[in-house]
């Protein structure tokens, strides 16, 4: 075994500098309440039938249960195994060997019945580490799972909040379309008084013609929008078309949780499944290890045996034995050290994912907190053209009555008005979709201390980083995961 062992470490939130990006806002972790938060009782509903009927996610839930089967199955590796038998052979006994007249040279029925024990005697826990690595791919598939839950709840969230920014454009366009009408029958009229040209007849009916395309092209994204909710709920498109048209949600203030980097450990089902994963490598190295010394299985039988049927019951045809099997392995052509190699080379490639799990969160929250930022400024600048727009309007009306403008006037500025409105709810709907980014990117409500996916045992960080696997203990653990 010697030459053999691992330079890989898995990173610590220390690792990552974080403070500037992410500061500490006083804020609270994401709760399993934040899906009525965002869209009530009707998103609610929708997702708990997501979760109830998506096949991904029933996918995942059998992966739970075929994991915690091989639980099972490593675990009775390291009990007492009994087994019983029996066989009754007719034969003919040869005349020229060990069987002497009646026996040779007639029909005889051989008859055994036995009872059969034997144990393994673990010196070197092979079956210990087995059951701990089964155990933690057990416990990674529980992990996945949850985050399998949690990218069906905000895929739904998020369509749902897309389903409410496109009827709510549907809806500003229809009255945009029908100001535009309005404005059109006012050109006409004012090309036949001879006050406007036939070419701002032709504007017109473009600018009508583009807001009718521009209203189908809504109705179309509200029926694909309502199609995949209907594939996300597990259900045929038909499902779609009763879903409720919802409304966007309100404004919320958003503020990070503090010591953001840590608290990830514990709150991303990702990184947990990725950190048990790790657990179950390491497991597979011990029982590679093992490999190289000697196995000592001690077996036991008793039973009954015997020629014909006659004295089978008797005592006389009592049977039993007892003793150790001892395989010690001399030369295996390097099969052995192959073999530990090759756990040793899986154990990198899970720190590896485990370390990339741990970068793509932090990065998944600082993109989300940047993008909030953004968007807030894109709020306020929105909100005061709005606010203008509206202000337009509202002039050109009360100059319409005394006089000073015309209704050709005063519509161009309601139409004006309603374009403003329309930017205003996509960054509000860009908003919302953000805020359910952000919620997703810090768990969604996941945490691994309630879900009872962190192991007893104490875990440093600080131990990982000159982890060398060339014993036959000293696993690392999550303890500290949700700190």
């Amino acid at each position: 075994m010697s030459g053999i062992h691992t330079t890989a470490h898995t990173n610590a939130p220390a690792d990552y500098a974080a403070a500037a990006s992410l500061p500490d806002q006083g804020g609270q972790w994401p709760d399993a309440s934040w899906v009525t938060a965002i869209g009530g009782t009707a998103l609610q509903q929708l997702t708990d039938e997501a979760l109830a009927g998506n096949p991904d996610l029933q996918a995942a839930a059998a992966r739970v249960g075929a994991a915690r089967a091989m639980v099972e199955a490593a675990g009775a590796a390291s009990k007492p195994q009994v087994g019983a038998s029996f066989s009754t052979t007719r034969q003919r006994f040869t005349e020229n060997s060990i069987y002497p007249p009646p026996f040779g040279g007639s029909y005889v029925t051989d008859n055994e019945l036995a009872l059969n024990f034997s144990y393994d005697l673990d010196f070197w826990d092979k079956h210990g580490a087995e059951l701990r690595s089964a155990l933690s791919q057990s416990k990674a598939a529980e992990a996945e799972h949850s985050a399998s839950r949690l990218m069906l709840t905000t895929a739904v969230a998020r369509a749902w909040i897309q389903l409410a920014r496109q009827h709510a454009q549907l809806d500003l366009s229809d009255q945009q379309l029908a100001l535009r009408d309005h404005l059109d029958q006012l050109t006409q009229q004012r090309v036949a008084a001879g006050l406007d040209t036939q070419s701002d007849n032709q504007q017109s009916r473009v600018q009508v013609a583009n807001l009718r395309n521009e209203r189908a092209q809504w109705n179309e994204a509200i029926a694909l929008t309502r199609n995949q909710l209907a594939a996300l709920l597990g259900q045929g498109p038909d499902r779609g078309l009763l879903i409720p048209k919802p409304m966007l949600p309100a404004e919320a203030v958003i503020a990070l949780p503090d010591q953001l980097p840590m608290g990830l450990l514990g709150r991303r089902a990702d990184i947990v499944a990725a950190r048990w994963q790790v657990e179950a490598a390491q497991s597979d190295i011990k029982v590679a290890k093992t490999e190289f010394y000697p196995n000592v299985n001690l077996s036991a039988m008793v039973g009954l045996s015997s020629l014909g049927w006659t004295n089978f019951l008797s005592k006389g045809s009592l049977v039993n034995g007892i003793g150790p099997a001892i395989h010690l392995p001399i030369f295996e052509g390097g099969a052995l050290r192959a073999q530990l190699k090759g756990r040793v080379a899986l154990y990198d490639g899970a720190v590896a994912t485990y370390n990339k799990a741990l970068t793509d969160a932090l990065h998944e929250v600082a993109d989300q907190v940047q993008s909030l930022r953004a968007a807030e400024i894109e709020k306020n600048n929105q909100e005061a053209a709005t606010l203008a727009a509206e202000r337009g309007m509202k002039l050109a009306q009360q100059r319409q009555q005394v006089g000073t403008a015309n209704m050709l006037q005063v519509v161009a500025t309601q139409i004006a008005y309603l374009s403003q409105r329309k930017l205003e709810l996509d960054t509000r709907a860009r908003r919302a979709d953000l805020r359910i980014g952000l919620i997703k990117s810090l768990g969604g409500g996941f945490d691994a201390g309630t879900e009872g996916l962190i192991p007893a045992a104490n875990y440093s960080q600080d131990s990982t980083k000159s982890s060398s696997i060339n014993t036959l203990s000293n696993r690392p653990t999550l303890a500290n995961a949700a700190s």
